[in-house]
């Protein structure tokens, strides 16, 4: 099946999460394999649709968008149909609303018969219906190699035929007995997420394909290969191209440039006199009420990572992030918050690229940041 893609022009769907920070990976991903003569079907949600950057004109007969429309659940509010649109807490019902769409896509996959599904964790329900219309499955991971060793082999996550319980939260909070060598652990809001959200995943594969190159790691990627005894494709860390050409005339990114270019060539968080691009995002469905705000519609942020004046990178530690981090030599600051972030942050830092952060709340104090704590 995977040497198909040698022999033969193929029809292949992309379907990724409805979080912009993996709809991006998935469309570059989308790119590469279309300039390779095959043709893609980008299936999202309309408005996620509209918000995409263009799409060059040399993929205008290779890559056609799809637009399947999300259905409205409660919980969800209006006009949500990314991560981007919601709370943390509302996460849930955005993945409700995701299996919503199983009739809607079912019918284009019938329709169209398409070769293979590139799809993310979320769509679980996808496994029979590929298995049904004879169509390879491949799940892609945008998120690193070690975060998906860790959740284990199939076997560990679903409870099949009685033969192994569902995981536990402290199934988590130690290194998992299937790593053969030396690693780090989660925490305990980490496993939260991966007992609730392991079941969506791997089920009925034939293939992987991750974000992840040999080079960096690679005894991840052949224990991945390992524990689901399918072929795992890496990537490498696929880092995105800085555009120049449109960015120059953007009047924001005329004010950003501006403000850098009057700042020295920083070496460092402590020694560069404290000057810093702060970019905070709130959410549209947010309730917060917080009475200090900055907005911004929006950032170039690799343009601002490439500035000579920039000596730092304080980063939430999601794989894009790091990723875009490293491209630039820039030391990491690594505050994480939730599902993979707090692991890499962890591993990162024993690689010497940046200093992690985590927050320590107390019951009768308020949240606070401190370096890790003893391990």
């Amino acid at each position: 099946m995977i040497n198909e893609i040698n022999t033969k022009k193929l029809h292949i769907v992309m379907f990724p999460w409805l979080a912009f920070g993996h709809i991006i990976p998935f469309l570059e991903l989308s790119k590469f394999i279309a300039r390779k003569g095959h043709k893609i079907s980008f299936i999202s949600t309309p408005r996620n649709i509209d918000r995409l950057p263009k799409i060059p004109s040399e993929f205008s007969n290779s890559i056609t968008l799809v637009k399947i429309s999300l259905p409205k659940i409660d919980g969800l509010p209006k006009d949500a149909e990314a991560t981007m649109d919601i709370t943390s807490e509302e996460i849930i019902y955005l993945k409700k609303a995701m299996d919503g769409m199983e009739k809607d896509v079912t019918n284009f996959l019938e329709k169209n018969c398409p070769d293979w599904i590139i799809q993310d964790f979320a769509q679980y329900w996808l496994a029979p219906i590929s298995t049904k219309l004879g169509i390879s499955r491949i799940y892609y991971g945008i998120i690193n190699a070690w975060f998906n060793c860790f959740l284990g082999s199939i076997e560990n996550m679903i409870n099949t035929n009685n033969c192994t319980s569902p995981p536990k939260l402290e199934d988590f909070l130690i290194p998992p007995k299937w790593i053969p060598f030396e690693t780090k652990y989660v925490r305990l809001h980490e496993a939260r997420w991966m007992v609730g959200s392991s079941q969506r995943m791997f089920r009925r594969l034939d293939a992987i394909i991750i974000r992840h190159c040999p080079e960096f790691e690679g005894q991840w990627l052949k224990l991945l290969e390992d524990l689901h005894h399918i072929p795992v494709l890496p990537t490498g860390l696929m880092p995105p191209i800085v555009e120049s050409s449109t960015d120059e005339k953007n009047e924001s990114w005329i004010s950003i440039k501006e403000w850098l270019d009057e700042k020295p060539k920083a070496r460092g968080l402590e020694l560069s006199g404290s000057p810093f691009f702060w970019v905070l995002r709130k959410p549209s469905g947010s309730r917060n009420k917080d009475p200090i705000e900055l907005r911004m519609s929006w950032v170039p942020r690799l343009k601002i990572l490439s500035h000579e004046s920039v000596g730092g990178f304080l980063t939430h530690c999601g794989w894009s992030s790091i990723i875009e981090g490293l491209m630039f030599g820039h030391p990491l600051i690594m505050l994480p918050f939730l599902v993979d972030q707090g692991l890499n942050a962890r591993i990162l830092e024993d690689k010497g690229v940046g200093i992690g952060i985590t927050r320590e709340t107390k019951r009768t104090g308020p949240t606070r940041a401190t370096l890790w704590p003893t391990q």
